[in-house]
């Protein structure tokens, strides 16, 4: 199974981006589980409301993956460390532990060159710049296999295929 990882920050186009390249492979992809519950609790979320979201989010992959052979999930373990930080300065260890794990064979990292949109679950419209190095960091730092997908439209959608495209033949 080939697990692919739609990541990046807030308003890049993550949600569409999965959903679009399931549709395209006619594969399986998972939706952004924090979206689900930031909605459902009614309240401001807290440190540890965001690792219930990561437990929540890889038991949704999980369930998934072993009815699929290309899965796109639309977020991962590298949102979550850097919500967490960025939020409270910290990260659960149990985030940690399952960023370290690795269980993408590709992230696309989505570039901050499309336009903000506004969302009242999005937070940082001032920090884009910034928090695309911290994504970019955190991937370097661990030595993830990942593309930057760039572009508007079907030109993101079209770079994006090209790069899952060059991993699954790499992956043959």
């Amino acid at each position: 199974m080939n697990r692919i990882s739609i990541t990046g920050p807030e308003s890049t186009g993550k949600s569409w981006l999965a959903q679009q390249l399931a549709q395209y492979y006619q594969a399986r992809w998972q939706p952004e589980y924090a979206r689900q519950y930031l909605d459902a609790i009614k309240r401001p979320y807290t440190y540890d409301d965001i690792l219930l979201i990561a437990q929540a989010q890889f038991r949704e992959e999980n369930t998934i993956a072993p009815d699929t052979e290309l899965l796109f999930c639309d977020t991962d373990f590298c949102v979550t460390s850097i919500w967490c930080h960025v939020k409270y300065g910290q990260c659960h260890e149990w985030i940690n532990a399952k960023l370290q794990e690795n269980h993408y064979e590709l992230y696309l990292l989505c570039d901050i060159d499309l336009p903000w949109q506004y969302d009242p679950l999005r937070e940082h419209p001032e920090m884009r710049s910034e928090l695309f190095s911290m994504y970019k960091n955190l991937l370097d730092k661990h030595g993830f296999n990942y593309r930057i997908v760039s572009g508007n439209g079907n030109d993101r959608l079209l770079n994006a295929i090209r790069f899952v495209d060059e991993y699954l033949q790499s992956a043959k």
